[in-house]
């Protein structure tokens, strides 16, 4: 007896471990309760967002696609569905040609300002020049100028001393000389680039054209497609141009300016106004869904140096 009662340890009591084993759930329980609570408060605001731009596009196309009368009321939703309402208005006598002029406009002024400003940019990121610092506050102090005020002398030259008033080459032209806000933001981008390349090519032979043409750009194609992306969208959008230069001529309309004419023409046919505006906005959508992943990537490393 003497033994046992020696050998014979004192049994934990089993109270402690039972709230250790229901302590542990508990607290399991709670913080998935939060994670839950967390991830649907994070989708729901991202859903109501995504409504909040989203929806104003679904009630531009369902509208588009209602008949006149109907487009009057305050349905929702087409009774019957106007397809037609699109090749009404690709018809239109004129339409065809604003999109031309827009793609004109457009697309030949990104060309000339993205092949004018690179190297502008590559000189202000990669050399060491006295008024380096000078050119770049200049660049800045251009981007801070509002087009207004230079609207009247530029508009005295291109059309009494050039006489291309009516056409769109007083907007085209002088993207060839540049933009502060592309210099600027490819400047930044460039800035990003290790000089080590540039040393390696320069060591291997190459001249500056060579070095930017065969290292810089290929290494620069994020920057250089938002500064694209921002130019084109610009150009394709621009109302204030196109009303200065060329509103006397219906034959060198854009799109916006043109749309203007079409809503005052159609002012009742709302079905038709939205089905136009539907046309005029699908093609910058559908570029910017297509190269939204380096618009967002040139943008994003344009802020990494200073």
């Amino acid at each position: 007896m003497a033994q046992l009662t020696d050998t014979t340890a004192p049994a934990a009591p089993r109270t402690s471990g039972a709230a250790a084993g229901t302590a542990g759930p508990r607290r399991g329980g709670v913080a998935g309760r939060r994670a839950l609570l967390h991830w649907i408060g994070v989708h729901a605001l991202g859903v109501a967002a995504a409504l909040f731009f989203v929806l104003p596009f679904v009630f531009l196309f369902l509208t588009s696609l209602m008949s006149d009368q109907q487009a009057l009321t305050r349905d929702l939703v087409p009774d019957t569905w106007e397809w037609g309402n699109y090749a009404k208005v690709w018809n239109t006598p004129g339409f065809l040609t604003w999109w031309r002029n827009t793609l004109l406009y457009a697309g030949l002024g990104t060309l000339l300002t993205v092949v004018s400003s690179v190297p502008v940019a590559y000189a202000l990121a990669k050399f060491r020049f006295r008024g380096r610092r000078l050119s770049l506050l200049l660049v800045i102090a251009m981007m801070m100028l509002p087009p207004q005020v230079v609207v009247i002398p530029m508009y005295l030259f291109w059309a009494k001393q050039l006489d291309l008033s009516g056409t769109l080459w007083p907007l085209i032209v002088p993207m060839a000389f540049g933009d502060a806000f592309s210099i600027f933001l490819l400047r930044q981008f460039l800035l990003t680039i290790p000089d080590e390349y540039l040393d390696a090519a320069r060591v291997d032979g190459c001249g500056e054209l060579r070095t930017l043409l065969r290292v810089v750009l290929p290494m620069a194609k994020p920057g250089i497609a938002a500064v694209a992306l921002f130019q084109f969208f610009s150009a394709w959008n621009d109302y204030f141009g196109p009303q200065i230069y060329a509103s006397d001529n219906p034959a060198a309309w854009t799109l916006s300016y043109g749309l203007e004419s079409f809503k005052g023409a159609h002012h009742t046919n709302w079905n038709l106004t939205m089905a136009a505006t539907v046309l005029v906005m699908a093609p910058v959508i559908v570029l910017f869904f297509f190269a939204q992943k380096a618009f967002v990537e040139g943008v994003t490393l344009t802020g990494v140096k200073g």
